[in-house]
């Protein structure tokens, strides 16, 4: 989406507004405490465990009141969230968590090996914060799908045509028609990810264009062609869009995913100005607006989780 990655960003320097530039005191978790079930959340459970690091990252937020309490609710909407991710099949990869680590830990100053000994030292641990940013970062693309740009009737007519006499003239976007190469590395393989890697880089050079692209795979051991079709630039993928941007027609630059190393192949790309364009350009502004600020499909769709869920407090 145009604005996931600024939504992502918000959400992550709003939420995780860690004083990290410089060392915090240690809070610890208790010590050795006996781990006990918090609460079960359609049969999965939420240990004390779990509590007591998410109350120590309450903390590192500077937030302030029933902090067991707060962390408690924070994990049961957290599974349910996780749980409705893994359902529809729409969860970020690990490739994306560890590059938001990364990144989060680069604007605080950090290396990856000092935000990992401060998270320790506070009673967190990589491992929740890790977990906390994957659902921050998957759960709203779901809800965008639902409700959102993806969805090609959230605006009516009557709203799209109110918009476009507000804008007095239909808003431009950018149509891309995309295919996506992909070398397979298997899990089993991890290893062979960097010689792979290079040899994804060395094959755009050569790369024949889509018409061509089955013929091209050909060429090569364990490379598949998925084609995406068209794309209008306001539901790139924030993980394709500047890549896509840079590659100037042709090839994007490679990205190593839990499925091998891809890259996308540029079939054609023109500007459009169609209803169809300005209805997502339209969402996508309302989308940003909303992951600025709490977003009210978000709060239905949890609600509607909750509602269906067994959910046991111990």
């Amino acid at each position: 989406m145009a604005h996931a990655n600024k939504g992502t960003g918000l959400l992550l320097a709003g939420v995780i507004a860690l004083s990290l530039s410089v060392s915090p005191t240690p809070i610890f978790a208790p010590a050795q405490a006996a781990t006990s079930v918090a609460a079960v959340v359609n049969k999965t459970a939420i240990t004390s465990a779990d509590v007591a690091r998410r109350v120590a990252f309450l903390r590192l937020q500077r937030r302030t009141g029933n902090l067991q309490q707060i962390a408690r609710d924070e994990l049961v909407n957290e599974t349910l969230k996780r749980e409705e991710i893994a359902r529809v099949g729409m969860s970020v990869s690990t490739a994306d968590v560890d590059a938001s680590f990364e990144r989060f830990a680069s604007s605080n100053k950090m290396s990856v090996s000092q935000l990992n000994t401060v998270l320790d030292q506070a009673g967190v641990g990589a491992a929740h914060f890790k977990s906390f940013i994957a659902v921050s970062m998957s759960w709203p693309r779901l809800v965008n799908a639902r409700y959102g740009a993806g969805a090609r009737g959230r605006l009516s007519n009557q709203d799209l045509v109110t918009r476009l006499l507000e804008n007095k003239e239909k808003p431009v976007t950018t149509e891309y028609f995309l295919k996506q190469v992909i070398f397979v590395v298997p899990a089993s393989k991890k290893g062979i990810v960097g010689k792979r890697k290079a040899e994804a880089e060395k094959s755009r050079a050569s790369f024949p264009g889509c018409d061509q692209a089955m013929e091209f795979a050909k060429n090569y051991l364990d490379v598949s062609i998925r084609n995406l079709g068209r794309v209008l630039e306001p539901e790139m993928p924030p993980e394709w869009k500047p890549l896509v941007e840079k590659a100037k027609g042709g090839t994007t630059a490679t990205r190593v995913t839990d499925r091998g190393v891809e890259y996308l192949a540029i079939c054609n790309q023109r500007q459009v100005s169609d209803d169809v364009a300005a209805e997502v350009v339209f969402r996508a502004e309302d989308i940003g607006k909303e992951q600025q600020g709490e977003n009210p499909n978000s709060d239905k769709y949890l609600e509607e989780l909750r509602s269906k869920a067994q959910i046991v407090i111990q």
